[in-house]
């Protein structure tokens, strides 16, 4: 079946619903925790993409907007006894002021300084946190939750729901940042920075935009987090990790395409799940080879992998003029 069969609007709409009725299945809680996690991910690697695949800007702060997530959450839980989407959109309001605030201190940096000045920052965020005895400091906290809403038996399957509209929501987001003008110039400053600049692009605001918009997705995955694992602590949360895989995803599903984000975000993070229950060095093995894979057999990700194969077998049928649907 093409990806495209079903419209990708019906399937925005679907897959939330289908989220909801998922446990009704008889399935384990763990494979409901790995689906949390698989589209926690699709969320972070389609909000990294944004900056880091379609400016070209190689972002590490990712655990830094996450864990800022976690405990703007947090702190409106505790201070104000916020419900979750009020949390969540707080959470991003946070992270997209974040990101403005360290777009405008580091986007005039070039390559590999503007992505150490992204590591600095994220140890900042980190060390602030790490003393800040309000939510814990180093030793963390425990989160006492409230009973589950409605229409939920367990905060696991609540939560699975609350990430898939999240992880839909940043995969429309970036649909829409891919296919309009804002996408056109945040290529142009991939491709050549100075000629679009010198081209009246107006790069360093549309640089601004895409780390705001970024740092809000990012934030806002961060944000379910205090109530699904009922502890938070910051050697965890503002792991470098989370900034690592959210590249590796991107790379390994193409940075020229949302699709790319969500492929790659599906396969490693679904791979790493299953094998770190077999042995906590295998998932990192399996990181690595991936990897290695994509940057030499197919440095253009999943996507310009299936565009080749698509390409191939055009030419092999004789239909050379036909274009993949699956890339619109």
């Amino acid at each position: 079946m093409k990806i495209n069969s079903i419209p990708f609007w019906a399937a925005a709409i679907l897959l939330p619903a289908c989220a909801y009725f998922l446990p009704a299945w008889g399935l384990n809680e763990y494979y409901l925790y790995v689906g949390y996690v698989v589209l926690q991910y699709v969320v972070l690697a389609t909000a990294w993409n944004i900056l880091g695949g379609y400016a070209g800007y190689v972002n590490f702060g990712t655990g830094a907007f996450f864990g800022v997530g976690a405990y703007a959450a947090l702190v409106l839980f505790m201070k104000f006894n916020a419900p979750l989407p009020v949390q969540i959109a707080g959470a991003a309001a946070i992270g997209a002021l974040l990101g403005l605030g360290a777009g405008l201190l580091t986007l005039r940096l070039k390559g590999i300084f503007f992505s150490i000045a992204t590591i600095a920052a994220a140890i900042i965020i980190e060390t602030f946190v790490l003393n800040w005895r309000y939510v814990g400091g180093a030793s963390g906290m425990q989160i006492i939750r409230p009973a589950v809403p409605l229409g939920f038996e367990t905060y696991t399957r609540m939560l699975l729901v609350v990430m898939t509209i999240l992880a839909v929501v940043s995969i429309i987001v970036a649909r829409f940042i891919e296919k309009s003008w804002l996408g056109r110039g945040l290529r142009a400053v991939r491709d050549a920075e100075v000629a679009a600049e010198c081209s009246g692009v107006p790069t360093l605001k549309l640089k601004l935009l895409a780390c705001a918009i970024s740092g809000a997705l990012m934030a806002a995955a961060g944000a379910p987090l205090p109530l699904y694992s009922s502890f938070i602590e910051p050697h965890s949360v503002f792991s470098l990790n989370y900034s690592v895989m959210a590249l590796a995803m991107a790379v390994v599903g193409g940075m020229s395409s949302w699709l790319g984000p969500v492929l790659g975000a599906i396969l490693i993070a679904s791979s790493q799940q299953f094998a770190a229950s077999a042995s906590p060095e295998l998932h990192l093995f399996i990181v690595g080879a991936l990897l290695v894979f994509f940057v030499i057999a197919a440095p253009d990700g999943l996507v310009g992998l299936l565009q080749r194969v698509g390409r191939m077998t055009a030419r092999m049928t004789g239909m050379q003029n036909v274009r993949p649907k699956w890339r619109s």
